[in-house]
């Protein structure tokens, strides 16, 4: 099986160099490149959440072929993975067999990250403020400003999408739903995290994990162990 990894706000498909490395022949990460960023820099960034879920779909089809795949996203990662997952359905298929959702609430309760639109010093500390984070590891790229300059719109521009979902009231997916979140995510918040449960006719399953919004980054190795459980 091949499993679609869809990467947070403002990074790209890299950020999943670990899990490429983890993939075994039975589960193969395969991240998905998002326009503007990485190997992409340059090309315009989506400009709203339904051509994203759109461009994503057809991204997703090419990546997997005839190949049977799960979708597995984190915070605007996971708002994409459900959007290009109902954009699939839509269209009749092919559809994955299991939509993992992470760090992040349902559709209808989203919301963007307040980072500032103009301030490239103060979008940093409002990220950190809002994540938890600090800048350590990929973060750490933050602290020179001219690549926070490269980095930075990105970042605004996923933010931007997390509208909540303009369809509003749910529309289940015929697909299992899991999702998960770090036990300290205060962006995350519990009723409208479950509220998941209304996004599918098919079984659906909550996971907490030790850690706040960015859980998955403090070890990858255990991360992908949990996902080949859950498939």
């Amino acid at each position: 099986m091949r499993l679609i990894c869809l990467p947070y706000a403002g990074a790209g498909a890299g950020v999943y160099r670990r899990w490429r490395a983890l993939s075994t022949p039975d589960l193969t990460a395969v991240p998905i490149q998002l326009p503007g960023r990485e190997e992409e820099f340059g090309l315009p960034f989506y400009p709203t959440i339904e051509a994203a879920a759109r461009g994503t779909a057809d991204r997703i089809l090419a990546a997997v072929g005839t190949a049977p795949f799960a979708v597995f996203g984190h915070s605007f990662g996971a708002a994409l993975a459900h959007g290009a997952t109902r954009e699939l359905v839509a269209r009749g298929g092919p559809r994955p067999r299991h939509l993992i959702v992470s760090g992040t609430v349902s559709p209808r309760h989203r919301r963007p990250l307040p980072i500032s639109a103009t301030d490239d010093e103060q979008a940093v500390a409002d990220l950190c403020a809002a994540t938890g984070q600090t800048l350590t590891g990929d973060l750490a790229l933050l602290r020179d400003p001219d690549l926070r300059s490269l980095l930075l719109p990105a970042l605004r521009a996923d933010v931007t999408l997390m509208t909540p979902d303009p369809a509003r009231e749910p529309e289940p997916l015929p697909l299992p739903l899991t999702a998960i979140r770090g036990t300290d995510d205060t962006l995350v918040p519990t009723a409208p995290w479950l509220d998941w449960a209304a996004y599918t006719s098919e079984p659906f399953r909550s996971l907490d994990l030790p850690g706040g919004h960015m859980y998955l980054s403090d070890d990858w190795d255990t991360m992908w162990k949990t996902v080949r459980g859950l498939l």
